[in-house]
Order: C-alpha cells, then structure tokens, then sequence
C-alpha cells in the first residue's frame, strides 16, 4: 500500500467502506423475513423514531422497514422527488384531484417517435397542434388514426400516458410490419 498515493488509498477505502455497507445491507434485507411482527415494530421505532400506525399489516411495516434501511446506505429522494410529491400532497389537500397534476405538457419544438408498419413516424409539437407528414394536426389521436386505420387515444399510442401496456406495444409489432 505504500506505492499508493494518498488519494487512491481513500478511494480505496471508500470503495471497501460502500461494499460492506452494500453487503451489510443485503444481509439487513434478508434478515426482516425471518422477524415477527413485534420485532418489525420495535426496528420501525428505532428507524423512524416513531411508532408504526397501529393497524399496519406486518407485510407492509417489512416494506417501511426495508425502505429506511436502504435509504440510509444507498440515499433518499432527491429533491425534485420530494418537490413533486409535495406539489402533489398540495394539490390532493386542496382539489382532492390528481388528474390535472398529472397531465403531460408538450412545449413547441419536441418531437414524438413512434415506430408503425415497419416505419418510424415523427410528429413535431407546434403552437397551434402537431406537425405529421408536412401537415399540421390538432390533435394526436387524429393522427395515431391516420396511421393505424383504426381509433387509439393519442397520447396513449405515443407512450404519453401511465397507461401505455405490454399490448400496446405489442400492438405496435404485431401483424402491422407489411402494411
């Protein structure tokens, strides 16, 4: 270790430090299966310093549990989380709605790709709708029509929602190459 210099030794050391943080915590996981539910309480008020809600399934203080420990090892939130969950709590607590919170904004200038019939199509946002084959559209799901021949929600055949699924994109393969 003396050909080192200082600053590898401290890598070095860093790096041996994180791995046994890593394995240790892979034995931490492992080992909460094995606890009952009054052991899961008592490491819960040790983590959180608090305790657990009453009326929560043992299943779940393992999961609140094992998200403090990991935590703790590999980082919490980042802040633009933190920023969007309370954006949420805020909206929740004062609409009791989600939807609009949710809602995806496409700005002028971004382009959608998606491949169909054994071609990729790009569609342009522009102020006043979206750009598709030299034409400008009011709306995507017009043009998820236009391509496909038959009605899809726009925002869905672009992969803009939540709800975007294996058949989807199954969908997008499947039987439509020879078109």
């Amino acid at each position: 270790m003396s050909d080192l210099y200082p600053s590898e030794v401290s890598h070095s050391i860093v790096g041996a430090r994180k791995r046994a943080d890593h394995d240790s915590l892979h034995a931490q996981l492992g080992a909460l299966s094995e606890m009952d539910a009054p052991a899961l309480r008592a490491e819960w008020r040790r983590l959180y310093r608090s305790h657990p809600p009453k009326l929560l399934r043992r299943d779940l203080l393992e999961l609140g549990v094992a998200w403090k420990l990991q935590e703790r090892v590999l980082g919490g939130l980042s802040a633009a989380t933190k920023r969007q969950l309370d954006e949420l709590a805020r909206t929740m607590a004062t609409k009791s709605d989600l939807t609009k919170a949710r809602k995806v904004t496409l700005k002028p200038g971004a382009r959608l790709v998606r491949a169909w019939g054994g071609e990729t199509h790009e569609v342009l946002v522009v102020e006043d709708g979206f750009q598709w084959r030299g034409a400008t559209w009011r709306s995507l799901s017009v043009i998820a029509r236009e391509m496909t021949g038959t009605h899809w929600s726009g925002p869905r055949f672009f992969g803009l929602t939540g709800a975007t699924t294996k058949s989807v994109a199954a969908a997008g393969t499947e039987g439509h190459d020879d078109e």
